[in-house]
């Protein structure tokens, strides 16, 4: 009998959900009106746009369209796998993103970190006003400064020449081009990431910090016990994030980038994605390249948020 009164409960508050939820939309009108556009880009430009994937088991001809298009189920996936680019993309990828976390990541971090301990009000708002402008420059810009800073009569082959190096046009040289795309993100990134950690900084109640003092705790236990710990779940969150990304490095800097001659080291999956898929045409196998990437950076956001659950209980659901 309890069991039957439990099941009728269950299925009077599901008859009851539709209910509760026009209710709260009439109540909280102006709230779902602002909230229907962003609904609206993610359902046209992010879940509508799904639908074309299936593209990628099929050889995919415009004159017929996707659904006139010939089934040839995992071709293209066994074409990428065992093809010549494969390991090349895929290891070039992995790496950048790699060192794009260790050292990128937590850039911003010991940034938010220093100019907290900062107690001059002009000198902090300068650093950040200086650090955060790279972000708001066109990446176009950037990836023009970043060419000429390390052409052969750039002003980093200026000062290695100084210290009696030779120059070298680095853009040409494989060995250089991770460390180049690595250090310009952290150049042009740093300075916006600190906005989330300030902003969680303020939210850290300041008697914590009384109360480490008058328990004899200095600047470095203070920012140990309290700093860290506070800054802990949003630090979690952001680098689940960060590693559901990390097949993903964009294509748009490396193709400004890049050249034939650094391939061996520059070329990702996207930039590949792209030559294939836009310059060569071959939208199917381009559309798979791109799936595979797409699965592989979900399993990663999946697993990393299940282990930050299982290890410190955050995460991001």
């Amino acid at each position: 009998m309890a069991q039957l009164k439990l099941g009728r409960s269950k299925v009077t508050h599901a008859s009851r959900l539709p209910l509760n939820i026009a209710k709260d939309m009439v109540k909280n009108k102006y709230l779902y009106m602002m909230l229907t556009p962003v609904l609206l880009y993610f359902i046209i430009f992010h879940y509508f746009p799904m639908y074309g994937s299936i593209i990628a088991f099929k050889d995919f001809n415009p004159r017929l369209g996707i659904g006139g298009s010939a089934w040839v189920g995992l071709e293209h996936f066994k074409d990428f796998f065992g093809g010549m680019y494969f390991w090349r993309v895929f290891k070039n990828t992995l790496m950048i993103s790699l060192y794009d976390l260790i050292f990128g990541f937590p850039a911003p971090l010991i940034l938010a970190l220093l100019l907290n301990e900062v107690k001059n009000a002009l000198f902090k708002r300068s650093v950040q006003t200086i650090t955060y402008l790279p972000h708001f420059i066109s990446l176009v810009i950037i990836c023009g400064m970043i060419k000429d800073f390390t052409s052969s009569d750039g002003v980093i082959n200026d000062i290695i020449a100084f210290f009696g190096g030779e120059r070298v046009t680095m853009l040409l040289e494989p060995s250089f081009f991770r460390t180049i795309f690595v250090s310009s993100n952290i150049w042009q990134h740093i300075g916006w990431g600190t906005i989330i950690y300030l902003a969680a900084l303020s939210a850290i109640d300041l008697e914590q910090y009384e109360a480490c003092k008058i328990d004899g705790g200095g600047r470095w236990k203070q920012m140990l016990h309290i700093t860290l710990p506070g800054l802990l779940p949003v630090f979690v969150i952001l680098l689940i994030l960060n590693i559901g990304r990390i097949m993903s490095v964009g294509f748009e800097k490396v193709i400004l980038l890049y050249n034939p001659t650094t391939y061996v080291t520059s070329d990702v999956i996207s930039s590949y994605v792209y030559r294939i898929g836009l310059q060569d045409f071959q939208f199917s196998f381009s559309s798979a390249v791109g799936l595979f990437n797409s699965v592989i950076n979900f399993a990663l956001v999946i697993g990393s948020n299940w282990i930050s659950r299982k290890l410190n209980n955050t995460g991001l659901w």
